[in-house]
């Protein structure tokens, strides 16, 4: 069984993670959102400080069992399917999909002006594509059902 270390950036801190305190309508709908960059989690630590104030800046260092059981979707950089993924699931909210886990790159604040023109019917996929294909590289890991948590373990938090 692989296993893949995690960052998870917040402004709470926690001990376990609960789906019910998830954000909507996110890239892949709702659920707990971690990342293979530990610099990344530490500015969306950062970033919900600021936004929402909190406790504090946290870094959460994660271990996920990639079990096969587990439906994993991975996106192999933005695609026209990712795109679609992204609009549906920021538009509609909720559960979007049954998958367990989902990764892929992520619609962070520099990318979400050309999703908007995109979801606004003003550009093609194509076009949107383009736009995107030279932004930052990121990614995210979402895990949206008990079952993913289970693969999941804690292995240490910091106070940033």
């Amino acid at each position: 069984m692989t296993t893949l270390r995690l960052y998870h950036g917040s402004n709470c801190d926690f001990s376990r993670i609960d789906l019910n305190h998830s954000r909507d309508k996110r890239d892949f709908s709702k659920g707990f959102y971690a990342t293979t960059l530990r610099e990344q989690a530490e500015s969306w630590a950062a970033t919900t400080h600021l936004r929402y104030d909190g406790e504090g800046k946290f870094l959460y260092l994660l271990d996920l069992n990639l079990d096969p059981s587990l439906a994993i979707l991975e996106f192999d950089g933005i695609t026209a399917d990712w795109l679609e993924m992204v609009k549906e699931n920021r538009i509609k909210g909720g559960l979007q999909h049954s998958y367990d886990i989902v990764r892929g790159p992520v619609a962070d604040d520099d990318t979400m002006p050309t999703l908007s023109l995109y979801v606004d019917g003003l550009l093609s996929v194509e076009a949107t594509m383009r736009q995107l294909e030279y932004s930052k590289p990121n990614d995210q890991v979402s895990l949206h059902t008990p079952i993913a948590l289970q693969k999941l373990e804690l292995v240490g938090k910091v106070r940033l």
